[in-house]
């Protein structure tokens, strides 16, 4: 039996045959999107992101998004959630003493809760801020919440630790919980597939004081049921450039080394190099680009599920050379002043003044 559509593997031995010298090696950066966990599979802490990030991009800090990491073994099941944040502020705190460099990760935290709770979400909501040791603009680290939106009637692209639903989004109970969020000042990461972003732009037009941002360029998917539709490409350019119209959405450059993808990065006999993914990405990013413009994009490594498919260096060396062309100001908005604005980085976290976000 074949893997599921969003599992991976990470064979280090295979990224290792891959090796490129960094480009734009001065250009600041903030990881809008990485993980840590244990699981049976894969060991993803500290020292792991670290070596990743460590080799020759000027990473000053990360945003740390939700994936099931250190729940709580017992105690109501929607508090559960709780522990992933209490374990990941506690990594934040060992990050931010120093004593491992100058990288600030898990500067911001995403957490779970689940929406479908309806107004009584917002108890978790409240607890889980406190676990984050604050909203991140209070001196915290607490920045929002991601409840995953996916679903297909292709069940083999869904994963199980996540129940999902046909229109889900506009289900009474999750709008309900949805609107907990603004009054307590936490955004939204949103993570859905192609198919779903028309609702996912009605979402947000319901909600516009609603800070949203659609994870991983979002969705595109050519596996299962859409591998071979010719149609898949125009529907994804399509849903992007509608949910464009919605000014309180932003954008993820991420994500697209998951297997479902299709781009097939991780079947190579080798690892490929930027300039590999930079010609497979490019119709995807330039259009990312085009349509939310570059103060309303930001890069992310997904890490380490993209690690399936290629290392950091080089993943981040092709979005490099996909905006080789931008001014100085647009490639720090991509960078790192898209996800700073977004998550309410303090700009001491990044090494920097405040004047630099302006």
């Amino acid at each position: 039996m074949s893997a599921p559509s969003y599992a991976f593997r990470v064979r280090p031995d295979w990224l290792a045959l891959q090796d490129e010298e960094i480009l734009e090696p001065a250009q600041p950066i903030v990881d809008s999107h990485q993980h840590l966990y244990v699981r049976p599979e894969i060991r993803y802490l500290l020292d792991d992101y670290l070596a990743d990030v460590s080799t020759g991009h000027d990473v000053r800090a990360s945003v740390f998004v939700q994936a099931r990491a250190m729940l709580r073994r017992d105690g109501p099941p929607e508090l559960r959630p709780v522990g992933e944040v209490e374990f990941v502020n506690g990594v934040a705190a060992m990050s931010a003493s120093g004593a491992f460099g100058v990288t600030r990760v898990c500067a911001g935290i995403v957490g779970q809760a689940d929406l479908m709770l309806g107004e009584a979400v917002r108890l978790v909501l409240e607890r889980l801020i406190l676990a984050g040791g604050g909203l991140v603009t209070n001196g915290g680290r607490f920045c929002g919440i991601r409840h995953i939106l996916a679903w297909d009637p292709d069940t083999s692209l869904l994963n199980p630790a996540y129940p999902t639903f046909k229109h889900m989004m506009g289900a009474a109970a999750f709008r309900a919980g949805f609107a907990q969020l603004e009054p307590l000042g936490l955004s939204f990461d949103a993570w859905a597939f192609f198919s779903q972003l028309g609702e996912m732009a009605q979402l947000a037009r319901a909600f516009p004081d609603t800070q949203i941002v659609v994870n991983h360029c979002g969705g595109l998917t050519r596996a299962g049921a859409y591998a071979g539709q010719a149609d898949v490409y125009d529907r994804w350019k399509a849903g992007i450039t509608d949910l464009a119209g919605c000014p309180n959405v932003m954008l993820k450059l991420s994500g697209l080394g998951m297997p479902f993808c299709g781009f097939g990065f991780n079947g190579l006999p080798r690892a490929p190099g930027s300039a590999d993914l930079a010609k497979a990405w490019r119709p995807l990013i330039e259009h990312c680009i085009d349509a939310f413009g570059p103060s309303r994009c930001m890069s992310g490594s997904n890490f380490p599920v993209d690690k399936s498919s290629y290392n950091f260096k080089t993943g981040m060396n092709a979005l490099k050379r996909l905006t080789s062309g931008a001014s100085q100001t647009e490639k720090d908005d991509i960078f790192w002043r898209s996800a700073q604005r977004f998550y309410r980085l303090p700009m001491a976290a990044l090494g920097m003044s405040g004047a630099a976000a302006a």
